[in-house]
């Protein structure tokens, strides 16, 4: 079939014009040449295109059925090529990126308004999923650029570091009051059951000790100064603590640091977003581990409290990842540009 292209071409310039003359004038080549095209042709296909006579050529039956599939064929030939030629001209194009709802809400956002106000031509698609899930889609080549925490990677797998973040544990004030004339409680009544999670109970087995603390209103100052005493570990071991669910990089990260601190927390709950975690905590529901930099206002408005920690967890980086065996597309060159 490639051998017969420029074959096809000029037989279709015959069937348009109905003249060898007029096919050769239009497509400015001799005759002769001409001729020698339709021949090889029809000798190629083992079929008579064309009848010559005084009056011109006449086409075939094979050659009426040959024209109609070729008109078809160049016509779509012709509007791939404007459909190209508008692309180039207005950018047209396709990005697909993978990061989860916190990296999208908190990081990726900030770009993409750039980006597409730059490019308002290209399709930008995200989903949003799991570091770990974003590396296998890159690897897949269903997206084309990760946005993703700091992880162990496949070496054809390009990171390129973004930013550090700093994982923290927070908590409403008024949890924490609550937690420790719970742990007094406990600690009277010797009751484990009331420490699985009874809250009420506790507070009103406290407050026959002190009528003064009352569980819809504020703790005394005595009982926040006590609370401040309790070690952030012993915090950890003892409240409800809201994590990121297990197999997650975030998660893998926080066990990893409860073990070499010697952290055993008792009542972990497994959540699947972070933006959950940071509300959680904000209603009182008890302690979440967050990035500190997706906090937005809740640290500086009051409504959470960062936990101290005597050893810090340790910094990641969130950063960008491309495959490195696959060539770039314009639209994820100019994008990597932009950041």
């Amino acid at each position: 079939m490639i051998q017969n292209l420029n074959h096809y071409r000029i037989f279709l310039s015959v069937a348009e014009t109905g003249s060898i003359s007029r096919a050769a004038e239009h497509l400015f080549i001799s005759q002769p040449a001409v001729s020698k095209s339709i021949r090889n042709l029809e000798e190629s296909l083992s079929v008579r295109l064309i009848e010559r006579s005084t009056r011109g050529i006449r086409l075939t039956e094979q050659g009426k059925l040959l024209y109609e599939h070729l008109q078809s064929a160049f016509d779509s030939i012709h509007a791939a090529e404007e459909d190209l030629k508008h692309s180039s001209e207005l950018g047209i194009g396709e990005l697909r990126i993978g990061a989860s709802t916190s990296l999208c809400r908190n990081i990726l956002l900030g770009y993409l308004s750039e980006y597409i106000r730059k490019y308002p031509h290209i399709k930008v698609s995200i989903t949003c999923h799991s570091t770990l899930t974003t590396v296998r889609q890159l690897e897949e080549g269903r997206i084309d650029l990760g946005l993703i925490c700091e992880t162990v990677l496949p070496a054809r797998l390009s990171y390129e570091p973004l930013q550090e973040i700093h994982d923290i544990f927070v908590v409403n004030p008024t949890y924490l009051e609550h937690l420790y004339v719970r742990e007094q409680a406990v600690e009277t009544v010797d009751n484990p059951w009331l420490f699985a999670g009874n809250v009420t109970s506790l507070l009103s087995s406290a407050a026959k000790k002190d009528s003064s603390i009352d569980s819809g209103t504020e703790a005394p100052t005595n009982v926040k100064a006590q609370t401040a005493s309790m070690r952030t570990s012993e915090i950890l071991e003892k409240c409800n603590l809201f994590l990121l669910e297990q197999g997650n990089v975030t998660r893998n990260h926080l066990d990893h640091y409860f073990f070499q601190q010697n952290i055993q927390p008792g009542q972990v709950l497994d959540v699947n977003n972070m933006d959950l975690l940071i509300d959680f905590a904000k209603i009182g529901m008890g302690v979440s581990s967050i990035v500190k930099e997706f906090a937005g206002d809740a640290l500086t408005d009051g409504s959470l409290i960062e936990l101290p920690l005597e050893v810090p967890v340790a910094p990641r980086t969130v950063g960008f990842l491309v495959n490195q065996q696959r060539r770039p597309s314009s639209s994820l060159q100019k994008f990597l540009a932009l950041v």
